[in-house]
């Protein structure tokens, strides 16, 4: 998928391994954790999705990930670049996320978020209580590590 903006064109693709420095660079910047990316980008780099710009050969200015769990998933690592924002690149990939969710098999995808409560449920998620969510979710790095407690949870189901 290419996506024109007024700042150039940014191709989306799937993440490959070479791609981590530059996520995991994004992530911070964007003040999100890392936990847990390198060990998902070594073991399943395409359950990572990546919008690179051709400004700039090779520079990724947005991603979003998965980290799957049986028949459920974690969405993770949702982040665009500032300049990028506000252009439908992280609609892009989230929709990218949810296609290839589906045609794994997963039922429901969740959520751990501190400053996008507003911008997910445009997405089709719902706030729940993370009281709610299944063990294996609850297992992951993002839930039990890398976001706090007061973070807010939220699930898509999927068809």
């Amino acid at each position: 998928m290419t996506t024109s903006t007024t700042l150039g064109v940014a191709n989306v693709r799937r993440a490959e391994r070479d791609d981590l420095p530059a996520i995991e660079g994004l992530l911070v910047s964007a003040g999100l954790p890392t936990a847990g990316v390198a060990e998902i980008m070594r073991a399943h780099p395409a359950d990572f999705f990546v919008a690179e710009t051709n400004l700039a050969p090779n520079r990724i200015v947005a991603v979003a990930g998965l980290e799957v769990c049986c028949n459920t998933a974690v969405l993770r690592s949702v982040a665009v670049a500032p300049e990028w924002r506000s252009r439908g690149l992280g609609r892009e990939l989230v929709r990218q996320i949810v296609c290839d969710a589906e045609s794994r098999g997963i039922h429901a995808l969740y959520l751990l978020t501190l400053t996008a409560e507003h911008y997910f449920p445009r997405l089709g998620f719902e706030r729940i209580d993370r009281s709610s969510v299944p063990s294996e979710i609850a297992d992951t790095v993002e839930f039990k590590l890398a976001c706090p407690a007061t973070a807010v949870a939220m699930k898509r189901a999927l068809v």
